[in-house]
């Protein structure tokens, strides 16, 4: 931690000369630079304090070097920020949740007479106060939903007071102060698999807009019945404090090659609550589709005494049907959703996700495939929603009403206010099709009592919310059987393979749960896999686990203790083990005519507070890539089903050491979506298999072969057309049988200029590596250096079960004296010098 160097606690803290000149996008897109108009990103010049302050004052006062008033230490950090960037995965402690406090100095400037100056947050965690020095400006309760306060009038006291003094040389201190401390009358439950986290996490905005300006544009689309002609409504909210009764409004619609479609005019009296701005007609209407993401643009200028803005608006025209117990419609022709979902979280940053890795993410997943996902369980960053239109990407968005019961009105009252920010404020996403309700909700715990019909009422009450605000898109809801005929599409919870019964049992309990209800959709499937953990043999549990009983998640099943034999508890949570289910799982969905779609658990890895004793502690591990973006074999699983450009993968990539008898026939899966590949090993081919998707495992690209003793190496070559794709891998097959492990060793297994790459291998009493060993390793350091630890990765966390016998973790040196070591239970501790 650095300690600032100050003459006030607020710092030198000042817009950087670097600070980022952005558009202000209202779905897509929004104000656009007319004059000086700007909205600026605020990254830079902020310190934090972990903890709270007596008051405001604390973090404005003069301070002396070496007086009193010098503490607490503050540490200089840029935003997005959180207060659990690292601590979330910590296997030592509980994530922080309390007070926070962030201070920085800014340079007002705003160029319209008379004008608006705002603060704009996309996302803060979870209570935020907002101070102009010493005034508080507001207040806004919910981690999710975006949020702006005006603090026009607050610099205008704070420089009139200040009229003559260089107390802060011209700029204006602001504070933030954030808290997620526990509370049981806020959304969502701290029962929840996923960190509530705290902190500025999504971007803060200094933003500038004249005395009469548009808060939000709404766009709404109706396509005709012949599907040749269309209707687009805009509606405006105002910002009016001075109550400017006229204005002038000129509209313009673009088509996605940025062709002019039609314009008109209009004379505005500024009134309360949404208003009719203009309807407007467009011929021949490019229709949105995951295959051609087509973005209309509305642009409206709004002229007034007070100034003129700009805002630009992205939208799409499409149309989409749930067929009662049957697929669902997009502009009339059937679609499998193929979806996932995603947590705001990521290695080393907790939900502080910059825009570059949410843009890389997000176009991830569509490389895997993916035309659906379901935003869980909350609100997400509007950076999500605009690449889910631009990529294609289907969106069920919900509110964090999850799991532990229902509490008193307040509770309710940020329930409905947030499912009506999450609406306004994204409706315009062509991308939306559901609004989520509620997750888990049958799941008790927070109250002493758990009324059913009360959640029943109040269920109720947020679907006529939700429809009146927005008839347009269905509402659902997932896990909550006493309310499933409430919403439009529902979604029951079905693990096969996992939390109960076995893989195989998937399509009969699917259909068996889409005949319970209108509207069928499996949101949330899958399994936990330990990256970098591979077997032999991965379904042998399954043998054990009673079929045919049902799939459906029940109370303790997530536990890793008690209760019936599943493979949640009882298996290897091997990468494959978890490919074999997927590929199971994908094989069905094809020929599944009345299927909706299904969304996979999760796309990525994340934090959770309830699960310390997983492998890698702290961490869901259900992701098809880790938390780090680096994928496991089960992404290439998916994208042999889901994708159309040529790609082949040998499983086994992190599979360094491979074993069993000599002479020994052992399989190798490709997963390709070419309708026909080659394998070779060692250099000698082992013949051509064609794919066919019902042929399970692999869709038949699998050979049985004997390796040799050592190293061997594994080609594909596999054909789709006149295009051809590789993939290759090498590995040691091992023979020696192994005993119980009884000793460790550590070596450092790379080096790249400061970073040292280090490896743990726990062996039996004769020195053979013991590849099905799961001891926990946890890694130690004294000197000059730095552990890449809390990352909630499998090579990135100091305490974590072993894959295949062995554990990485990377060492960061700084200077010439370290040493490394490795503690686990009942061994004795190594050590090795850096």
């Amino acid at each position: 931690m650095k300690k600032r160097k100050l003459t006030h606690n607020a710092g030198r803290n000042r817009i950087s000369k670097w600070g980022i000149l952005v558009l202000f996008w209202v779905g897509m897109i929004g104000f656009v630079p007319v004059s000086a108009q700007q909205k600026i990103r605020l990254n830079e010049g902020w310190n934090f304090l972990k903890g709270d302050l007596g008051s405001v004052w604390e973090a404005v006062r003069p301070v002396k070097p070496g007086s009193p008033e010098s503490v607490p230490v503050w540490e200089a950090v840029s935003l997005p920020h959180s207060f659990n960037m690292t601590d979330a995965v910590d296997p030592d402690l509980n994530y922080y949740q309390g007070p926070g406090w962030y201070t920085t100095r800014i340079k007002i400037s705003n160029p319209y007479p008379g004008g608006r100056t705002l603060l704009h947050f996309e996302g803060a965690g979870q209570k935020t106060d907002v101070y102009v020095f010493t005034a508080k400006v507001g207040s806004h309760v919910g981690g999710y939903d975006e949020f702006t306060m005006d603090i026009t009038d607050a610099v205008a006291e704070y420089l009139k007071a200040q009229a003559g003094a260089n107390d802060f040389d011209g700029t204006v201190p602001v504070s933030v102060r954030c808290d997620n401390s526990r509370d049981v009358q806020m959304i969502p439950s701290d029962l929840s698999d996923f960190n509530v986290y705290g902190g500025i996490y999504r971007y803060l905005n200094l933003e500038y807009v004249p005395a009469l300006s548009i808060g939000q544009l709404l766009v709404n689309p109706e396509i005709g019945k012949s599907g040749r002609e269309a209707a687009v409504s805009v509606l405006a909210t105002w910002r009016n404090p001075d109550h400017i009764n006229a204005a002038q409004i000129e509209i313009a619609l673009f088509d996605p090659q940025g062709r002019q479609v039609a314009t008109g005019t209009a004379a505005v009296q500024p009134a309360a609550g949404e208003q009719l701005l203009k309807k407007l007609e467009v011929k021949k209407p490019q229709l949105w589709s995951p295959a051609s993401p087509g973005l209309y643009t509305c642009q409206v200028t709004l002229k007034s005494e007070k100034g003129e803005q700009v805002i630009r608006e992205k939208f799409g025209f499409r149309s989409f049907e749930f067929v009662q117990n049957g697929p669902f419609l997009l502009n009339g022709e059937r679609l499998l959703l193929r979806g996932t979902h995603r947590h705001e979280d990521h290695a080393g940053v907790g939900p502080a996700m910059t825009e570059e890795m949410i843009r890389h993410e997000m176009k991830m997943m569509k490389e895997m495939g993916v035309n659906f996902i379901r935003l869980g369980h909350y609100q997400q960053s509007r950076i999500v929603l605009e690449m889910c239109d631009s990529l294609g990407i289907l969106v069920w968005e919900e509110i964090p009403w999850c799991r532990g019961g229902l509490g008193n009105e307040t509770y309710k009252e940020q329930a409905r206010r947030m499912l009506t920010n999450m609406i306004t404020q994204h409706r315009n996403h062509p991308s939306v099709i559901i609004w989520g309700l509620g997750n888990e909700n049958d799941w008790p715990g927070d109250f002493p009592e758990f009324d059913q019909e009360a959640i029943r009422t109040f269920m109720k009450e947020l679907n006529d919310l939700s429809n009146r605000l927005d008839p347009t898109r269905k509402t659902a809801i997932r896990r909550c059987d006493f309310c499933k005929d409430i919403v439009d599409v529902y979604s029951p919870s079905i693990w096969a393979g996992w939390y109960r019964g076995r893989y195989t049992d998937y399509r009969a309990e699917s259909e068996k749960e889409m005949k319970r209800v209108n509207h069928f959709l499996h949101v949330e499937w899958g399994g936990d896999s330990h990256a970098g953990r591979h077997s032999e043999d991965p379904d042998r549990v399954v043998q054990l686990v009673a079929s045919g009983k049902g799939a459906d998640e029940r109370a303790g099943d997530a536990s890793l203790y008690g209760g019936s034999t599943r493979v949640s508890k009882d298996g290897d949570w091997s990468e494959t083990y978890i490919c074999n289910l997927i590929d199971w799982h994908l094989k069905e969905q094809e020929n599944m005519p009345w299927l909706t779609g299904a969304a996979y658990w999760p796309f990525k890895d994340f934090s959770t507070p309830v699960r310390p004793e997983n492998p890698t502690p702290y961490m869901n591990q259900k992701g098809v890539v880790e938390r780090d973006f680096t994928p496991k074999e089960s992404f290439y699983v998916f994208q042999s089903y889901w994708t159309e450009k040529p790609m082949a993968h040998i499983y086994g990539h992190g599979w360094p050491v491979r074993w069993g008898n000599e002479g020994e026939q052992k399989m190798v899966k490709v997963y390709s979506n070419c309708p026909e590949a080659e394998l070779f090993l060692n250099g000698k081919s082992y013949g051509v298999k064609k794919r066919n998707s019902q042929d399970f495992p692999a869709a038949g690209l699998r050979w049985n072969v004997l390796f040799e003793k050592g190293e061997n190496h594994l080609k594909v070559v596999a054909r789709k057309g006149k295009e051809v794709v590789t993939d290759e891998i090498s590995f040691r097959y091992q023979t020696e049988k192994w005993g119980a492990p009884a000793q460790m060793a550590l070596e450092k297994l790379a080096q790249q200029g400061d970073m040292v790459t280090l490896q743990v291998k726990f062996l039996d009493q004769h020195g053979v590596q013991c590849l099905d060993a799961r001891n926990y390793a946890e890694f130690i350091l004294a000197g000059d250096a730095k552990l890449l630890d809390n990352l909630g990765t499998s090579s990135g966390a100091r305490k974590v079960q072993a894959y295949n016998g062995r554990a990485i973790i990377r060492v960061v040196l700084s200077g010439k004296q370290a040493v490394a070591g490795v503690k686990s239970e009942g061994l004795e501790t190594v050590l090795i010098k850096l």
